[in-house]
């Protein structure tokens, strides 16, 4: 299987553009037939792709996934492209996920465009390099956060620890600054942290996941629908706990088919899900 225009940013775009916002991508690729194909893709989602740097010269990236059963391992190498902010001027809302292992210098531009705009609501979702840069190089990233999603696994090596507890892991994570932090940890559900008030009175959300119809066919992508639709949701409006049913629901879809996107689900077709939850399918304060 051939999946163009795939990686966490761009299925958090297109996941975006099918619950019904308007999105756009800012992204690179290489002046090549594969970026043709991944700029053809996305316009074919509604995803805008103004921003999106062709790099003369260069290739698009190309990943490949080793897949048996339901699990997979991503093997990944990122061209070294030259990282720049283009003008996006001042959307609603701007999500940031995986980059490549020379984009540090980015994140510093990143951060001061942040600090220029206050107005706009960030969500991190941060990809491996960014967990590898470690959380004291791209603090001020955590401190501006209005939302920070990752599993369990990266909140264990973002903090350096062998914590099991995700209370605790929220907490620790909430101290790095966002104001709302997500865990997931895969089949056993999600826990949302909102820390808005204060660290104290702090509220911590379990979300159960939405039952499988049939075995999940291949788990890619999972995570990436989980925190786009979460943010989504904030950014139509919907406050944490509805955000907490949504999220799990666009995973479940995904994992019924091969790759990122396919599975991705309309806002429609998602509030169908929705309505059909059993009565056990809520959030719950711990």
């Amino acid at each position: 299987y051939v999946v163009p225009a795939v990686g966490n940013s761009a299925n958090a775009a297109v996941a975006s553009s099918r619950l019904g916002l308007k999105s756009a991508l800012d992204s690179n690729i290489g002046d090549d037939y594969f970026g043709k194909e991944c700029l053809d893709a996305l316009k074919a989602e509604k995803v805008e792709t103004e921003f999106i740097k062709v790099n003369k010269g260069r290739k698009t990236n190309y990943h490949y996934v080793l897949w048996y059963e339901d699990d997979r391992t991503i093997l990944i190498k990122h061209e070294e492209y030259d990282y720049e902010l283009p003008t996006i001027n001042s959307p609603r809302w701007v999500y940031c996920s995986s980059l490549g292992e020379n984009s540090l210098e980015f994140h510093n531009e990143f951060e001061k465009y942040l600090a220029g705009h206050p107005e706009i609501k960030f969500a991190f979702q941060p990809g491996t390099y960014q967990i590898k840069f470690g959380r004291k190089k791209l603090s001020g990233l955590y401190e501006r956060a209005d939302v920070f999603i990752c599993n369990k696994e990266e909140s264990q090596r973002i903090l350096e620890s062998e914590e099991e507890d995700i209370k605790k892991l929220l907490r620790a994570i909430f101290e790095l600054g966002p104001k709302i932090t997500v865990i997931t940890d895969g089949i056993k559900g999600a826990y949302a942290y909102d820390g808005s008030t204060s660290l104290t009175t702090g509220s911590i959300w379990f979300m159960p996941p939405y039952p499988d119809p049939k075995p999940p066919y291949e788990r890619t992508g999972a995570g990436d629908a989980f925190s786009s639709t979460f943010t989504a949701a904030l950014a139509l409006g919907f406050d944490i706990p509805m955000a907490l049913k949504w999220a799990p629901i666009n995973s479940m879809s995904v994992v019924q088919y091969v790759g990122a996107r396919e599975g991705l689900l309309s806002r429609e077709k998602l509030e169908e899900y929705l309505k059909k939850a059993p009565k056990d399918y809520a959030p719950r304060k711990i």
